[in-house]
């Protein structure tokens, strides 16, 4: 079984009180949606749990906008990371302060992160096919959904559309797939169902929600 998690936002107890109600098998493997920092309590410990799971069964890991924005406030040159200029305002402040950002004795330009957490976030993806499901953070332009083709619907979308989109998830499609997707917790923080075309699991953890898991392909969720 696969199981993908929602957007965490900083909450490393809310995530480990996920983890621990999760009937895992010794095979099943976890897939997470991106949003693992900001606007939440401890950004940095969310990241070495993460990490921890990693070594404990097979795991994939998305880059959210939120990773993005950090990444780039940092000076990554990556092309999926960008908008820095915006980390501060959507709750960057509180990631930095995790990271001892403000306690450095170096310039904040000469700030650097964790080995281990450097190589967790070089090692992000932007999505991830895997049989009738498509994982996203946010979603995909709609010159991709205008696609029946989904490797030439995933060469024509656009990073910023994936990592940011509000609006293009639940969009009729004919890519034989079913999108699932965070980014964008609906206004009741419960799970948006649009089958077959899409599923959002951001069920606002951060924001007094659930934290929320589900398990594919039978589509169980599991919360907390």
């Amino acid at each position: 079984m696969l199981y993908a998690i929602g957007d965490i936002h900083g909450e490393r107890e809310r995530l480990d009180e996920l983890l621990a109600v999760l009937p895992l098998a010794p095979d099943d493997r976890l897939i997470f949606m991106g949003d693992y920092v900001d606007r939440g309590p401890d950004s940095r410990g969310v990241i070495d749990r993460l990490i921890e799971l990693e070594q404990e069964r097979q795991c994939i890991f998305l880059i959210g906008n939120h990773e993005s924005m950090f990444l780039d406030f940092l000076g990554w040159n990556d092309p999926n990371c960008f908008a820095g200029d915006a980390f501060l305002m959507n709750g960057g402040d509180r990631t930095l302060v995790s990271y001892d950002y403000f306690e450095s004795e170096h310039e904040p330009t000469e700030f650097e992160l964790p080995a281990s957490h450097t190589q967790f976030f070089k090692g992000l993806r932007l999505y991830h096919h895997e049989g009738d499901y498509l994982f996203v953070h946010a979603g995909l332009n709609r010159a991709a959904l205008e696609c029946d083709d989904l490797e030439f619907a995933l060469r024509k979308a656009a990073a910023e559309d994936i990592l940011w989109s509000r609006t293009t998830a639940d969009i009729p499609h004919k890519l034989g797939i079913t999108i699932i997707y965070g980014h964008t917790p609906a206004s009741d923080l419960e799970v948006r169902w649009n089958s077959p075309f899409s599923i959002g699991i951001d069920t606002g953890a951060v924001y007094g929600g659930k934290l929320t898991a589900i398990r594919l392909p039978d589509e169980t969720l599991f919360q907390v």
